[in-house]
């Protein structure tokens, strides 16, 4: 039998049926948004997680410009009650996931295009058909004219949807549903490239008109990967439900499920092994265990375990934080490398971009899918993990980008400590722009299968910086002291006697590297020293 072809770098559903393309059915959203039947709605999930695939899915079914029965049949809403309401609606939506600009003016046009397009959408409906000499109609008539105007004229963008929302009302008897698609992306873009002071007003403007308890509103559902609160936005709106990736509610409608992802495989004449599991696998919606979509589509097509998921924005946003992170941060995203989780405060309702915080990066690593959430205690505690290897492997790639060199640097570095090469290991070393100890536990993040690494924990009469336990045969352990101070010589000396007089090796059996490094600004130095702990110094 053929097999379909995977969507991947589709996210049209519209496009997906009426090419065949392989779906996996998540119609029944619609159900729990018809239900739920809250006004404004907010889910936060990370990138490539469906949520353009998923807007578009809600757009087409209630159109009332389209006829979309074909392209939902088979599908798990038609057998509800609710399939009755299939294009009963108009519909305005907008997806912003792309309006990303340096300039604010730049960033205005490409907002203005994406509403023109709805506005053209319905001209071509009313033309002809609406009173033109009705109040609402001719400003409709004004505005959709203004949209297609070089110049930007802000304060009539700010009213746009609104105005829309009221047309349409008028026109069909009916209030709209309304869908914006990665909302926050505009803000975040302001924010990084410095002119939000410039545009503050006109977000609050653009979606607190649309937005705000109207009349002429049926519904509206917002996607983003963060709630951004500090702006006006939210906080003149009383009527906002958000969703984020602790929530049960809508948990299974962003992601592969287990069992959706092992059929998925199948049908590719894959299996859902546990390699396949530790890579993409480890992310927990509410109650609901989850494997990235992107990678799963692009795992399908390759049969080759890589990293897909990777090279975003929002990487961009979390390696500039993560360097102007502070020391607490630094300690607990060390404590996360080195067991796999930990306890943090973080703030799920609040962007990076608007309050530098400790709580709001956590809040970013969750929402972002660089993290994810095994416990919640009280209100804003969590412990969270990261989720899988290709997180692991993208962590790995952050850290070696901040060390100034090159993942294939980083792992002939480790290479040489496996062939017990010390002069090797420390020239690649000494090149390093240094943040030692932090630097080196970010490094050990790729040693996950072959090493269970410890730092700072009680080994023998001490705490020993650097503990990495060889899990396979054939390697050393290794154990690292660290010092820091202007005679590099004595202090690399030192360091290799600390580790040898606290008997930082017990517990070790084999071949142990015992490896002393002392530190003064950009130079280092490094002492060494084989044991073999069932026999006798060598």
């Amino acid at each position: 039998m053929k097999k379909k072809i995977l969507p991947i770098g589709s996210d049209n559903f519209r496009v997906i049926r009426e090419q065949g393309k392989y779906y996996i059915d998540k119609t029944l959203m619609v159900k729990d948004f018809i239900e739920f039947g809250e006004e404004v709605t907010l889910i936060t999930r990370p990138r490539r997680f469906g949520k353009t695939l998923n807007m578009t899915m809600l757009r087409e079914f209630f159109d009332i410009t389209k006829d979309s029965r074909d392209i939902f049949e088979g599908l798990d809403i038609m057998d509800t009650e609710y399939a009755l309401q299939i294009n009963s609606r108009p519909v305005i939506y907008i997806s912003l996931k792309d309006c990303k600009a340096d300039t604010a003016g730049s960033l205005l046009f490409k907002i203005k295009e994406l509403v023109l397009k709805e506005y053209s959408k319905y001209h071509r409906v009313f033309k002809g058909n609406a009173d033109e000499t009705d109040t609402i109609s001719r400003r409709f008539f004004a505005l959709y004219e203004k949209l297609f105007s070089d110049k930007i004229e802000r304060q009539f963008l700010e009213i746009s949807l609104s105005l829309l929302e009221e047309v349409l009302t008028e026109y069909y008897k009916i209030t709209p549903v309304v869908l914006i698609d990665e909302y926050d992306q505009p803000i975040v873009s302001s924010y990084e490239f410095g002119y939000h002071d410039e545009l503050k007003t006109f977000f609050s403007g653009l979606y607190g008109s649309a937005l705000k308890g109207q009349d002429c509103l049926h519904q509206a559902l917002l996607t983003g990967i963060q709630r951004v609160v500090k702006e006006s936005i939210f906080s003149q709106l009383n009527n906002v439900r958000t969703y984020t990736v602790v929530s049960n509610y809508y948990s299974n409608y962003f992601g592969f499920t287990e069992e959706e992802t092992e059929k998925l495989l199948a049908d590719y004449d894959l299996t859902l092994n546990e390699d396949v599991k530790q890579q993409y696998n480890g992310y927990l919606f509410g109650r609901t265990e989850v494997y990235n979509p992107w990678s799963i589509l692009n795992y399908a097509r390759d049969n080759e375990l890589n990293s897909y998921w990777i090279n975003t924005s929002t990487n961009a946003l979390i390696r500039e934080s993560l360097n102007n992170a502070d020391k607490l941060f630094k300690k607990n995203f060390d404590e996360l490398i080195i067991n796999g989780e930990v306890r943090v405060r973080a703030n799920l309702e609040c962007s990076i971009a608007e309050l530098k915080s400790n709580e709001a990066l956590w809040g970013l690593f969750i929402n972002a899918g660089y993290a994810t959430v095994t416990g919640k205690f009280g209100s804003v505690i969590y412990r969270i993990r990261i989720p899988n290897g290709e997180v692991r492997e993208e962590f790995m790639s952050i850290i070696a980008e901040q060390a100034n060199i090159s993942v294939v640097g980083l792992q002939e570095m480790f290479q040489c400590l496996f062939e017990r090469d010390t002069d090797s290991f420390m020239k690649i070393y000494s090149e390093l722009v240094i943040a030692y100890h932090m630097l080196f536990l970010g490094m050990c993040i790729s040693l996950n299968k072959l090493y269970k690494i410890t730092s700072n924990i009680e080994a023998g009469h001490g705490r020993s910086d650097i503990c990495m336990e060889s899990l396979t045969n054939g390697r050393p352990h290794i154990i690292i002291e660290f010092k820091q101070g202007e005679d590099i010589e004595k202090l690399k000396s030192e360091a290799l006697q600390q580790i040898l007089d606290r008997k930082y090796y017990n517990g070790l059996n084999g071949e142990v590297l015992c490896i002393g490094i002392a530190h003064n600004k950009k130079k280092c130095s490094l002492a060494y020293k084989y044991l073999d702990i069932t026999h006798k110094i060598r």
